[in-house]
């Protein structure tokens, strides 16, 4: 099979994009992803299906998995919440492979081995995982091509962009990554947990000030009933439930302020309604500033141990750059790539250009680049790897099948940097 025809037009290249609160999946060359699920996942005991074993006594329950969306929000009895990452690099290869199943029998509708794969990984993935991840998909998928991109470089690629430093504020990190001609600089990569999971546990805090009991719970006189034949769900289930609650509530009400709240005129602020499941109606005003202030001066945060230590989104791009050669960081400071779900928090961007003004040196020019669609900085580095697989010029970059064959799994550390 010549070098053409992986992700030609003959046969259209799949990219999968993992990141710590969803699992992106789709076809290079296409606009958005196909499919968006959450990396979290269900899993339950079996009891219908038994294992037999020598001994006929004993019996082992197999697991049963409820992976997206629609599967994932229904109560059910002993149902756990996990996820297969840990610290955004694959942890649980057997949770991934259902993972990986589903979407090629529920979204892709395709057999694997008709399509190359270009998968995005975090920046600081480890040899092993890649080899493995290698490994995987052309042992157990049968894979034609196979490439595995930094999500940091697709981003940048995404937004046009060979060099420059990518801030991705996600669910469970905010990370500065400097990317130079399309290459990584390893040693000048800065994450802060300051990221969506902060924001969620900020919202948890308040609603306990406030005398909410729970974003789901019952306390404020309900306009709904809560149905009586729901099963026992378990405290991870509960959890991530509430967790969801705080999110829509996070994207809804929640904004940043474009000076220091200390310095916020509080009389001035508006209020914002928002309406919890259980029907309970409140207005909030000037903790809806508050909350997000932590994100940018992590001094004001109550409660944890050494919060001063923590690296405000500003100061993760100066620390970042500054770890960067001298020649290379004004190619850097003028083009700050602002993506991620939490980045769009509204008011996000304009106080972070607004910090980094005040610590930018008066010899550098400040650019920061944040693309006006919410769908474009959630799935930047999916649309970057769409970009990528796509590109005719891209195509002899491909770690083929019979590479694979010949090389071992050690080829993806020499074809992909």
């Amino acid at each position: 099979m010549s070098g053409g025809v992986y992700g030609g037009d003959e046969v259209g290249a799949l990219v999968y994009d993992i990141g710590s609160f969803s699992f992106r999946a789709g076809y290079a060359g296409e606009d958005m992803p196909k499919a968006e699920m959450p990396s979290t996942i269900g899993v339950a005991e079996d009891r219908e299906v038994s294992m037999e074993t020598d001994d006929s006594s004993i019996t082992k329950p197999n697991k049963k998995y409820h992976i997206d969306t629609v599967h994932l929000k229904v109560p059910r009895k002993d149902m756990e919440m996990t996820t297969f990452l840990k610290d955004g690099m694959v942890e649980d290869w057997d949770l991934f492979e259902e993972v990986m199943d589903y979407s090629y029998a529920k979204h892709i509708k395709s057999e694997s081995h008709q399509h190359p794969v270009l998968m995005s990984e975090p920046a600081w993935n480890t040899r092993a995982k890649r080899e493995k991840l290698t490994e995987v998909m052309f042992e157990k998928y049968n894979i034609p091509a196979f490439f595995l991109c930094k999500n940091a470089v697709l981003s940048a690629f995404a937004n046009g962009r060979f060099t420059g430093l990518v801030l991705d504020s996600g669910a469970t990190h905010t990370t500065a990554v400097p990317v130079y001609d399309g290459y990584v600089l390893q040693q000048a990569i800065v994450k802060s947990p300051l990221a969506g999971d902060f924001v969620s546990m900020e919202c948890r805090k308040l609603m306990d000030d406030l005398g909410i009991d729970e974003p789901v719970g019952e306390r404020q006189h309900p306009r709904w009933k809560k149905k009586s034949n729901l099963p026992e769900v378990t405290k991870s289930f509960h959890n991530y439930m509430v967790k969801d609650v705080l999110h829509d509530y996070a994207a809804s009400v929640l904004q940043v302020s474009d000076i220091p709240y200390e310095t916020e005129n509080i009389e001035a602020i508006p209020s914002l309604p928002y309406e919890f499941p259980n029907g309970y109606n409140r207005e909030f005003g000037s903790e809806r500033f508050k909350i997000t202030e932590g994100l940018f001066d992590p001094s004001c945060i109550k409660g944890i141990q050494g919060g001063n230590s923590m690296l405000s989104m500003g100061h993760v791009v100066t620390t970042s750059v500054g770890m960067c050669d001298i020649d290379i960081r004004p190619s850097l400071y003028n083009s700050v790539i602002v993506v991620g779900g939490n980045s769009l928090i509204s008011g996000f961007t304009d106080r972070l250009n607004r910090d980094l003004s005040s610590k930018t040196p008066p010899s550098m020019k400040l650019k920061i680049i944040s693309s006006s669609m919410t769908s474009e900085r959630r799935f930047s580095s999916w649309i970057g790897g769409s970009i990528l697989a796509s590109l005719g010029s891209f195509q002899q970059m491909w770690i083929s099948k019979q590479e694979y064959d010949e090389g071992g799994k050690n080829c993806v550390d020499k074809k992909c940097p």
